[in-house]
């Protein structure tokens, strides 16, 4: 009988590192597909940070803790290879939480076809996670308007990258940080930032008050650590701060410590937190407010491929290490 593999998570990480000793890799059957169900075999895998939450041991989170033993968690694209689901036809390809495996099976909850068009990559790089977490954050907490000033981190990431866009297409200065000239330069002349900020060469407080003359009004947080210090004594009156992320701290003994709240009180500045599993019931109108920039041209991306599943731990990895230069995805 045919075979696939599928890794799952068979011990915490206690230390905060991702390594091959929290994982085990196991040769299946590939399953027999009964009424109402679809097998899907996967071929490209999307690779989060949030992944390190995931395995957590964390019950307080946004979401329960991928449990030991379980497939871990991820979100991919797949081709419907059969189909006993008047729904899905086979050739269909199909997103929704996958697992890293190489074949789903399912009843077709949660998996969407993706449109005519739409390749792989970008469905991962912009119709899922990126995207969806960049329209949330950014419009229903960020309240852009027009002429205003954001300051996005991790800008070259697969969020900040898309949040720096729709701001850009929207009217407003964009300064995006970033941790190599490689990223600064892409951000900057392919996707149309006015200024980018590398954390590790420019001195960080010179470097923002040049590139953000009327200081700033938005400020799009995917990173955490210094930086935020520097930000956040540049904000305007009424000022939103939008925290998405912080991947700098995922990893680290002890969190960066925070700003002074007292300019809060004085600048009357709004700070919001959120993740996207409570925003699950407004896909629609997300993707209805993401789309029309994308069928504009508006909207780049670019995605770090590695192939296989057995380098999925690897290409996490990359991720924490900023050795990423796009959405981490893995091919299988």
């Amino acid at each position: 009988m045919a075979t696939y593999k599928s890794i799952s998570l068979v011990q915490r990480p206690s230390d905060k590192k991702i390594g091959p000793h929290l994982f085990e890799t196991k040769e299946l059957d590939i399953p027999e597909v009964k009424d109402g169900q679809i097998l899907i075999k996967q071929t490209h895998m999307s690779l989060d940070p949030a992944m390190l939450g995931w395995m957590s041991e964390d019950r307080e989170s946004y979401i329960p803790p991928v449990e030991l033993g379980e497939v871990m968690r991820s979100s991919g694209v797949g081709e419907v290879v059969k189909s006993k689901n008047a729904k899905f036809a086979e050739g269909d390809k199909v997103m929704g939480m996958t697992g890293w495996q190489e074949y789903v099976l399912s009843d077709g909850s949660g998996f969407n076809k993706l449109q005519s068009g739409v390749t792989e990559e970008m469905a991962l790089c912009v119709f899922a996670l990126p995207g969806l977490t960049a329209t949330t954050g950014l419009y229903n907490f960020g309240h852009p308007k027009e002429g205003e000033t954001i300051v996005v981190t991790g800008a070259a990431g697969s969020v900040g990258s898309m949040v720096g866009q729709l701001a850009k297409a929207d009217g407003l200065r964009v300064i995006g940080v970033v941790g190599s000239d490689e990223k600064a330069d892409w951000i900057v002349n392919e996707l149309g930032f006015d200024g980018a900020i590398n954390y590790k060469t420019d001195d960080i407080e010179s470097k923002l008050a040049e590139l953000t003359p009327d200081k700033v009004d938005v400020y799009f947080e995917n990173t955490g650590g210094p930086i935020q210090h520097h930000v956040f004594n540049r904000m305007n009156a009424h000022g939103r701060i939008v925290v998405c992320g912080m991947i700098a701290d995922y990893q680290a003994d002890e969190p960066s410590a925070g700003p002074n709240w007292i300019p809060l009180i004085k600048k009357r500045i709004t700070i919001r937190g959120f993740a996207m599993p409570d925003h699950w019931g407004e896909l629609p109108q997300l993707l209805e407010k993401l789309t029309p920039y994308v069928q504009q041209g508006k909207i780049k991306y670019r995605a770090h491929a590695i192939d296989g599943l057995e380098n999925a731990e690897k290409g996490l990895n990359m991720l924490f290490e900023g050795k990423n230069t796009g959405k981490m995805i893995v091919k299988l």
